[in-house]
């Protein structure tokens, strides 16, 4: 089969690789139609991370059941489903409490959570390919309604980016009538107002410097803020009557940085933005990536997995945050059913989809953030 793989520093081929085959009998085979490129697809893609050459890109996937394992009971071939990134057994301790994140069997001793064609998440290749062996089937596959072929574009963010967008509103406590603001307006910041906005926040501020994305936010309702022509946590006070907002949301991770001209990282900013930016009490939910080292870093802390933080002001402020990978089948079901009755349509976010043989020259667009270029799918196959 034909398959998105990694060569090193932003160098992906596409390349015919072993077709994968039944290993265990609660395995089965997807035929995989849509799958996409992901922000912390990059964090690999440009070398960042210990992802080994050779390995296959892919953790937003979605598709056709070709064949089945002989203990696979629930789903049989020809099923349209959609597949959690994590991988999860559903039946160690951590899965029982629904902590599918946190996997205690699909990973190597001492460490939780698996995930599809990701660093240090286990041996799982990637979905970035014309098939794909998806291990505890019965547990792992989201079956689809009969419009899963004409939604699938919708369907495949319940793999991974609006399930961790709506993660990040639940992890910093939103509840109907709060202001919401957001750091990120990249597909997961994207998806946590769009998931906010569902869920009845009375407003919804974006912070990003990406005119493009920020368009994107203003079209579902969400005010945008560009922290490049402005102070985000003056403007974010001006708009809250001096409160703060209710809760915030840290959607881009470790490698955010200072606005133009300089754009130097600075690993620090949106979180202490937030602190400064949400309320007395108020919450932070944190689902941009951090990693535990980052050798790649300009700044010494940020090498070894730290940052420098306004401890004092979130502990004066009495603020909570939580953080963490999204627990994907904790919220897979609903949104699911949320796209098929129409009340959401993540797909807003999609600005490309292409070929699995165009994957290489989507990769350079996608990761020099080039205008226009918010979302890719790819569909193998054509």
């Amino acid at each position: 089969m034909k398959a998105v793989v990694y060569r090193g520093p932003r160098q992906v081929t596409i390349e015919n690789v072993p077709d994968p085959k039944i290993e265990r009998p609660t395995d089965a085979i997807v035929r995989i139609t849509s799958t996409n490129i992901c922000g912390s697809d990059l964090h690999m893609y440009e070398g960042r991370t210990d992802f080994e050459q050779g390995r296959i890109f892919g953790h937003e996937n979605l598709g056709v059941v070709q064949e089945v394992g002989p203990a696979v009971e629930r789903i049989k071939p020809g099923d349209w489903v959609c597949l959690p990134f994590n991988i999860s057994c559903g039946h160690c301790k951590n899965c029982e409490r629904g902590l599918t994140a946190f996997c205690l069997s699909a990973n190597q001793p001492g460490i939780a959570g698996g995930a599809f064609g990701f660093a240090d998440m286990g041996p799982w290749p990637g979905g970035q390919a014309e098939y794909l062996r998806v291990p505890w089937a019965d547990f792992m596959s989201l079956k689809l309604p009969p419009d899963a072929e004409q939604k699938q574009t919708d369907y495949v963010m319940c793999a991974d980016i609006f399930p961790t967008g709506w993660h990040a509103t639940e992890l910093a406590g939103m509840r109907p009538g709060d202001a919401v603001v957001i750091y990120g307006s990249g597909p997961v910041g994207l998806m946590a107002a769009h998931s906010a906005m569902i869920k009845g926040a009375r407003s919804v501020m974006v912070v990003d410097c990406h005119p493009d994305r920020l368009k994107l936010a203003e079209s579902i309702g969400a005010i945008a803020i560009d922290y490049s022509k402005e102070d985000p946590v003056q403007r974010v006070m001006d708009l809250t009557h001096g409160m703060g907002a209710d809760v915030g949301c840290e959607c881009v991770g470790y490698q955010c940085h200072d606005p133009a001209p300089q754009r130097h990282e600075n690993p620090n900013l949106t979180m202490n933005n937030l602190v400064s930016s949400v309320k007395f009490t108020g919450g932070i939910g944190v689902v941009g990536v951090f990693v535990p080292e980052d050798p790649g870093a300009q700044d010494e802390l940020a090498k070894k997995g730290k940052i420098a933080f306004d401890w004092g002001k979130c502990w004066f402020k009495g603020q909570h945050i939580a953080t963490g990978q999204c627990n994907v089948k904790a919220y897979n079901r609903q949104l699911r059913d949320l796209i098929h009755a129409g009340r959401a349509k993540p797909s807003f976010i999609v600005s490309h989809e292409l070929k699995l043989d165009e994957a290489p020259d989507a990769y350079q667009h996608f990761d020099v953030r080039e205008h226009g270029w918010t979302k890719v799918v790819l569909h193998p196959g054509g």
